[in-house]
């Protein structure tokens, strides 16, 4: 395995338990029973958390494959 594919595996698997628990928290979130508002609100928040983890690990992604490994280095 190439050294930048071992540095996918861990952002890659900490994205997938986020994600996983994230749906998890829609779902009960669209089961208990509370006010229509309430539902909405507590679902459009871990739909985005979802969305922005999924950016993050794309941008990550590039990084590494680019071969930038800190990003320190640009400030």
């Amino acid at each position: 395995m190439k050294s930048s594919n071992k540095k996918l595996i861990a952002p890659m698997v900490i994205t997938v338990l986020l994600v996983a628990y994230l749906v998890v928290f829609f779902v009960t979130c669209i089961y208990i029973p509370i006010p229509t508002i309430g539902k909405i609100i507590g679902s459009l928040i871990p739909l985005a958390l979802i969305g922005v983890s999924i950016y993050v690990l794309i941008e990550r992604i590039k990084e590494i494959r680019s071969g930038e490994e800190d990003d320190l280095s640009k400030y």
